[in-house]
């Protein structure tokens, strides 16, 4: 498939502008084809959103999640929803979403792509089983979307892994 056409489809084609404001590296920016010189300040260079929490400064936080005997993970419009839940509590920005239902076993995998990164799901339905990856940087807070995904799921059980980003101490 022409690369083109699949950031098409996700809807990441070069003509879509994310903003009407593009900076550049000079520190100007173009705002309506108006070009503003732009004065550095002390808040552009925290504009990286690491995180300082408990002393650490870091990226962000990636919480690895495997739901096992889950209920609905064949359930592409509960999947959906259920990410976007997920996205709302947590305090995340949703930039798109994209999910693919696959046959014969009813199983999706998609991403949810935010702001402040992601949140991916692969499930297979035949064994109760869901993979899920939350990463989220900035006053984003991942682990908020854990109650949500153990109300729609129903899991027997939740194995998570909770790693800092990018850690520089």
């Amino acid at each position: 498939m022409d690369k083109n056409v699949a950031f098409a489809d996700l809807g990441m084609d070069s003509d879509t502008q994310p903003s009407r404001t593009n900076s550049d590296t000079t520190g100007t920016a173009n705002i309506d084809g108006t070009v503003v010189q732009l004065a550095p300040t002390h808040s552009d260079a925290s504009l990286d959103h690491f995180v300082q929490k408990d002393g650490l400064v870091f990226a962000g936080t990636h919480l690895i999640i495997d739901l096992v005997g889950a209920s609905r993970l064949d359930e592409l419009d509960h999947v959906e929803e259920t990410l976007r839940e997920a996205v709302e509590v947590s305090g995340a920005t949703l930039l798109h979403i994209h999910l693919h239902h696959f046959t014969p076993n009813g199983g999706v995998s998609g991403v949810a792509v935010l702001a402040e990164s992601h949140i991916s799901i692969h499930t297979w339905p035949e064994r109760g089983y869901a993979a899920l990856d939350v990463f989220m940087c900035g006053d984003a807070e991942p682990h908020q979307a854990i109650a949500v995904l153990r109300r729609a799921f129903r899991p027997d059980s939740i194995q998570l892994n909770d790693l800092k980003r990018g850690l520089t101490v």
